[in-house]
């Protein structure tokens, strides 16, 4: 029987969510890899064992999650029923919709018919009344933006959510986004974006909006799919995703193309005492509107390394500058397939 640490807030940081009165762990899990019908579940579950002993309160996951799509937030719920009924109200539990989860024209997008239907999809694979935070996964460009806005009000005056969340929408949609949600009153709290060193667009496109008006985001692939950890330092590994040919996420061409500028940053982590991937999520932190950066694991000693990040989070001017000057002559890298 799981029970958790009571050390578990001690070492955590817990950062607040814009201008609202709600706090995320620095640093999240992510349930996009791994906690599928394929991955052993004896290890999902010591994954997230450890996340909550380690004082990870934010869990984030997707309707398509998987493989198969559906089967990580069914394997969350296991978890959820076996082990964490006592601790359901320290959990933030958000999951999303936007992405194909079932065949036809209602599977995907930002529908009302689809974000509705997703939304009640999932609170039964993770047996739960309500999610903390629902996402719109993606912007629908054949439904207009009120619609979705909508939708997802609806979920929160039906109970089935606390807080309303977007991802992978551009600055402007962003800015009409909250303009809809401040309209209708809607708990509209985060914006979720891709963020790393090799991804900043969001430092011209997204945060300036999110300071101007007072919002957050909680960043996901911060370690840009392991290029910014030492695993490619010397070579691709066998066992490594860029060396497996189904690979949609990362491939050998893109650490070929970054092999110099991680070795020069590593460098610079070295100087901090500090591993690549724990310089690179504290990096993430740096920025204010950054309320929580999603990690992965894939075992938990991943986890217990990431959350050293927190030790050492201050730059000093010399090492934000040295990092920039690396990134700028780093050649732009084909991301298509990510």
């Amino acid at each position: 029987m799981y029970e958790a640490s009571n050390a578990r807030y001690d070492g955590m940081l817990y950062k607040r969510v814009g201008n609202s009165g709600l706090k995320l762990s620095a640093l999240a899990l992510g349930f996009w890899h791994n906690f599928g019908s394929v991955d052993p579940f004896e290890k999902q579950k010591a994954i997230v064992h450890e996340a909550f002993d380690l004082g990870i309160t934010y869990f984030d996951l997707a309707n398509n999650y998987g493989p198969t799509p559906g089967s990580a937030e069914e394997n969350f719920g296991r978890i959820l029923a076996e082990d964490f009924k006592s601790y359901r109200d320290e959990m933030i539990i958000a999951s999303k919709a936007g992405y194909q989860m079932w065949p036809g024209p209602y599977g995907e997008w930002g529908s009302r018919k689809s974000i509705i239907a997703s939304a009640d999809q999932s609170l039964k694979r993770l047996g739960l009344d309500y999610v903390d935070i629902f996402y719109s996964h993606r912007p629908d460009p054949a439904t207009p933006l009120e619609e979705t806005a909508l939708a997802l009000d609806q979920l929160v005056r039906n109970g089935k959510a606390l807080y309303i969340g977007i991802s992978n929408y551009s600055g402007q949609q962003t800015q009409s986004m909250i303009k809809l949600f401040r309209d209708l009153k809607t708990p509209f709290v985060i914006h979720q974006p891709r963020y790393n060193m090799f991804n900043r667009e969001a430092e011209t496109d997204l945060f300036p909006i999110l300071h101007t008006e007072h919002q957050a985001a909680a960043v996901f692939s911060p370690l840009s799919q392991g290029l910014l950890t030492n695993k490619y330092l010397n070579g691709i590994p066998e066992d490594s995703r860029a060396n497996r040919t189904s690979s949609h996420f990362l491939e050998s061409k893109q650490v070929e193309e970054t092999i110099q500028t991680v070795r020069q940053l590593n460098e610079i982590a070295v100087s901090r005492d500090q591993s690549l991937a724990q310089m690179a999520l504290a990096w993430n932190l740096r920025v204010p509107e950054v309320a929580s950066v999603l990690i992965g694991a894939s075992r938990p000693e991943q986890l217990v390394d990431n959350v050293k990040a927190l030790d050492h989070l201050a730059f000093s001017d010399d090492e934000l500058k040295q990092i920039d000057q690396i990134l700028l002559r780093q050649p732009r890298i084909d991301w298509s397939n990510n």
